[in-house]
Order: C-alpha cells, then structure tokens, then sequence
C-alpha cells in the first residue's frame, strides 16, 4: 500500500521545487506579466487612436489600411534586429536588456501620453512610437525568454517555463482589454496606467539578483553563431512544426487589428464596445490559464495543440461574420481560450527542447515568427480589408488558417506524436503491461 505515501512525497518535492518560491523568480513573473500587459494595451490604444485620426480624412477601407501600416512600422524593425538580438541575449546580462527595453517603451507610452493631452497627437507621432517600440521589442522577448530557465533548478524547468508562457501568453490576450476599457473611460487614465505598469515591470526586474550568464563561444565568429540559431530551428523538426504553425495561422487568422473597425463601424458598440470585444480573448485565456496551473497538461501534448488551433480558427471565422455583439464577445473568449493552449504547449515544447547557450537565439527566431503573425498580420489583415472589407477578410482568415493546420498535421507528424513536453534524451519510458520492452 505505497502509493498513496508516494503521491504525498511526490507532492511535497513539488511545492519544494516550484518557480514561486523562488524570489528571483516572482520578481520575473511580476515584470514580464506587467509589461506585457502594458505593451498590448498600449498597442490597442495606438490602433484606436491611428483608426479615429485616419477617419477624420478617410475611408473605412483607406483607415483599414492605415491600421495595417502601423503593424508594419513595428515589424520591419523587428525583423532587421531579430538576427542580433538573439546574439545580445545569449552574450549580455538578460536582465539589463530587458531593464533597458522596458524603460525605452515606458517612456514612449509617456511621451503619447502627454501629446495625447495636449491635443497635439498626430500620425507622424504615432508611426514613430511605433518604431522605437518594435525596436525595443526586438531585444526584450529573446531576453525575457532566456531568463525563465536561469532562475530556477533544472527540476523546476518545465513548470517555471509554462509559468512564464502563461504570463506572457495571459499579458497579451489581457493587456488589449485593459487598454480598450480604460480609454473608453479616458485616454488620460489609460496612458497613466500604461506608464505605471511599465514602471511596476522595470521596478520588479530590478529586484532580480545576479544570475548564471552561458558561457560566450569566442572560438565562433558572431555571424556562425547567428545563424546557429536558424539552423537549430530548421533541423529540430518539432521546433519548427511548433513555430511555423504559429505564424502561420496568427498570419492568417488574426483579428486583433480590426477590432476598431468592428467596434466602430460594424457592431456600432464605440469606445466601451471596444474594450469589451478586446477583453473576450482576455477572459478566455485567464480561465485557460487558471486551469493549468490546477491541471498542467502532461498527455498529448501536440494533438491538443492542433486541436486547439483549429478551434482558434472557427472561433476567429465566427467573430468574422457575426453582427450579434453578443455572440461576437463569446467567439473571441473561445478564441483566447483555444490560442492559451496553443501557445502554452508551444512554448514549453520550443524551450524545453533548446539548450540553454541557444535559447536566446532560438526565442529571438520564435519572436520573429510571433511578430511576423502578430505585427506583420496586421498589416496582411488592413490589406485585406481595405480590398474585401473587414468582414470578407476575418473570414478568409479563419477558413485559410484551418487549412494550414490540417496541412501541417500531414507534414509534421512529429507534432501528433509529442505526447509530453520532455525532450526524447529525457523520456524514461516505461513498458505498459503486457508489451516488450524495446
């Protein structure tokens, strides 16, 4: 009668091992989940803000495409540093580079902040912002990415990194619905609170004392350890499955950067309309992100990443062509929910799989596909708009991204057999009773 005495053990080498007792840790947890929040909301408000100024001179169809245009102002400096960032983060203290960033973004929020007050905000402002924030993003999320595993015992590594995942993952569902409803309430409230949750983010990170830094490869030039990178994700097949199937499908699917327009000009909702089809994706991915840390996914890891990719996509696909506000609130919290679980396995499979003097170089090819679908999705997404109208574009979006991942099940089979997080030099597998032991 041992295994109730062995759960109990089991248990108690679990909470003594977890990534919340460590202080490092909760500082880290605090920052990227703060400034992660406040990096979204402040992307929603910049949207909302862009599509009003657009439609005092144009168009629906011509402020669409200026939407898209203000992603692309943030991809394209992403996507020119991505292929050194990686390098910085596997050769500078993390955490000054994310101390660094954060402020850079902290005062760009302060900056529309004011102008927004003064009356004086403008386009040409608003693409700036948009740069400097894909410049500062471009080294934050490798190095954020990277940090996670150095704060905690390698036993703790998996939970530390679902962890992680979900404040990040939860930040960027949540953070939109907390920029839409507190610029419904005023566009003052919500820069001031932007700017405090930037503050709140730099603060904790600079409570994280020292920690183990990989140690640098001077025998490599830094454009062959550029590229490792690149070809760690290319030749890891899961990795890039993971990756790929992400990008592809957030590309296609997206509907974050046409919320203005629904909320505006097809559901007629306004301001506060706004912040509550943002917050949809929000609640989706909070209740997600509840239940794991009850009920971590340990089986089937990558069938339920399909599964719930495609219920992204038919949750995105009935947003597109709702008229019912309603029922456009509902699509998007199953679409939270379901992207909550995509990028929960993805990330803890990418990091999990990825040595740790690589991780900054892999987290910066993962980030670039991340704001490939995100950034420059909103830039495919007002393209589309502009030529098919808002609601022909969701649409298209929706039924295309189920394509593809019916596609990469075909083509990956790697992702339908990853039953665990573990890595295969990991795996103790046991025999089940009654097979051979291979």
């Amino acid at each position: 009668m041992l295994p109730f005495p062995r759960s109990r053990a089991k248990a108690s080498r679990d909470m003594a091992t977890h990534p919340f007792r460590i202080a490092n840790f909760r500082s880290y947890w605090l920052s990227r989940l703060s400034g992660t929040i406040a990096q979204t909301a402040l992307a929603i408000v910049i949207g909302w803000q862009v599509y009003g100024l657009a439609r005092e001179t144009m168009d629906v169809r011509g402020s669409a495409f200026m939407l898209g245009m203000i992603g692309a102002a943030q991809f394209v400096p992403l996507f020119l540093l991505t292929p050194i960032t990686g390098l910085v983060a596997d050769s500078v203290d993390r955490r000054w580079i994310v101390r660094a960033t954060t402020a850079l973004i902290g005062l760009v929020a302060a900056m529309l902040g004011v102008l927004t007050y003064l009356g004086d905000l403008s386009l040409p402002f608003l693409f700036g912002a948009a740069v400097l924030i894909g410049i500062a993003r471009a080294f934050t999320g490798p190095a954020y990415s990277a940090l996670a595993p150095n704060l905690v015992p390698r036993e703790s590594l998996p939970t530390a990194i679902a962890i992680s995942s979900i404040a990040w993952q939860v930040g960027s569902i949540a953070g939109p619905s907390v920029g839409g409803l507190l610029y419904a309430i005023h566009p003052d409230v919500a820069y001031a609170t932007i700017t405090g949750l930037f503050v709140l983010a730099l603060v904790t990170m600079f409570t994280i004392g020292p920690v183990p830094q990989p140690p640098a490869q001077k025998d490599r030039r830094p454009l062959a350890r550029i590229l490792d990178g690149f070809h760690y994700v290319a030749n890891n097949r899961l990795v890039l499955a993971a990756i790929t199937l992400d990008l592809f499908v957030v590309l296609l699917a997206g509907a974050t950067a046409l919320l203005p327009i629904y909320a505006r000009d097809i559901l007629h909702v306004g301001a506060q309309g706004l912040g509550l089809l943002a917050a949809g994706m929000g609640i989706g991915a909070a209740v997600t992100a509840v239940w794991f840390s009850f009920r971590p996914m340990n089986s089937n890891v990558g069938v339920k990443m399909l599964v719930a990719v495609i219920v992204f996509a038919l949750a995105i696909l009935t947003f597109g062509v709702s008229t019912s506000f309603p029922l456009s609130v509902a699509a998007l919290i199953v679409a939270g929910g379901a992207d909550m679980v995509s990028v929960y396995v993805r990330q803890s499979l990418i990091q999990l799989h990825t040595p740790d003097a690589m991780r900054g170089r892999v987290s910066a090819v993962s980030q670039l596909t991340i704001s490939a679908s995100n950034e420059l999705g909103e830039a495919e997404s007002g393209l589309l708009a502009s030529l098919l109208g808002p609601v022909g574009a969701v649409a298209f979006g929706g039924v295309a991204a189920i394509c593809v991942t019916l596609l990469w099940a075909r083509l990956f089979p790697e992702l339908k057999r990853a039953r665990t997080f573990d890595p295969p030099d990991m795996l103790q597998v046991e025999p089940q009773h009654g097979e051979a032991k291979p």
